[in-house]
């Protein structure tokens, strides 16, 4: 199909972008890699009136460590994740991601920022993004704003941005010593959306669990952080009983629906399935490093 008419901007700075879409009063979209975005006009399932293209915007493909956390430009596309050193050695579950994201062809256009800020719970980002307590910075006409994920993510392509902010950057904790994390994903073939992903982060004191981090793609309306599995953990010793423990936790806390992927029932299992799988590799990443 062919998407409704619509005007295009392509800024060169940070204050034109939020001075366009300041004035267009809710009726402009942000286009980072457009990966999500432009499917999504071509179905006319979004119809704005101005597009704002940031790729003219400068400071915003930076990938680097600061100030005790890991800052991921807005612009940073998937494929700068999937073939960083610093992404493959700190932090895996960000690599684990970026790698699954639909095609080598996709990655080389599409953002992490984009991939987040569309807030489809299907994406991967998100949940990763939950398991590893990122926060966003976001800047619009009152100034910068730090927001964490759990905030950010507000429902079904719904976050906490206003129609005048820009999504500049995601920032990553830098993880702890003992610390490892991983991202499983279940799709029907490679490249598609997630039947269920999981991801997950733990730091270990020995053997017991010191800290845990868990997020669920396409297991509810947004991505979800299984609270109760993540409290269960703390405290344990990371063993085959604690684990599948904190699998059956999360399962409990989907909410999935039946779709073409499979019935609800199904993902549930497969909750609890991938789960498991994530906190092992976690761990055993934990263990090595």
């Amino acid at each position: 199909m062919i998407p409704s008419a619509f005007d295009y901007a392509a800024p060169q700075s940070l204050s034109e972008a939020i001075s366009l879409l300041q004035g267009n009063a809710g009726q402009a979209k942000v286009l980072a890699g457009g990966q999500s975005l432009i499917p999504l006009l071509k179905f006319r399932l979004a119809g704005p009136e101005l597009l704002v293209d940031l790729r003219k915007v400068p400071a915003l493909d930076h990938l680097e460590e600061r100030d005790g956390h890991l800052a991921i430009g807005a612009m940073v596309r998937e494929s700068a994740l999937e073939h960083s050193a610093l992404i493959a050695s700190r932090y895996p579950a960000l690599l684990d991601t970026s790698s699954v994201v639909a095609d080598p062809l996709v990655r080389n256009y599409a953002t992490v920022g984009g991939n987040v800020a569309h807030a489809d719970p299907a994406n991967d980002h998100p949940a990763t993004m939950l398991a590893l307590r990122a926060t966003a910075i976001a800047n619009g006409p009152n100034g910068q704003r730090t927001i964490s994920i759990d905030d950010f993510l507000v429902d079904t392509f719904e976050t906490a941005l206003a129609p005048d902010e820009v999504l500049m950057e995601l920032r990553v904790p830098r993880p702890a010593a003992h610390s490892g994390s991983a991202y499983v994903k279940l799709e029907r073939k490679v490249g598609d959306y997630a039947i269920i992903g999981v991801a997950a982060q733990v730091t270990l004191d020995g053997e017991v669990c010191a800290q845990a981090g868990l997020g669920l793609t396409n297991a509810a309306p947004r991505a979800l952080r299984p609270r109760e599995a993540e409290t269960f953990l703390v405290g344990k010793r990371l063993d085959e009983e604690s684990i599948r423990h904190a699998a059956e936790l999360a399962a409990s806390a989907a909410d999935p629906v039946s779709d073409l992927r499979g019935p609800a029932d199904y993902k549930r299992a497969m909750v609890r399935t991938l789960t498991t799988r994530a906190l092992r590799l976690a761990a055993q990443r934990a263990r090595q490093a």
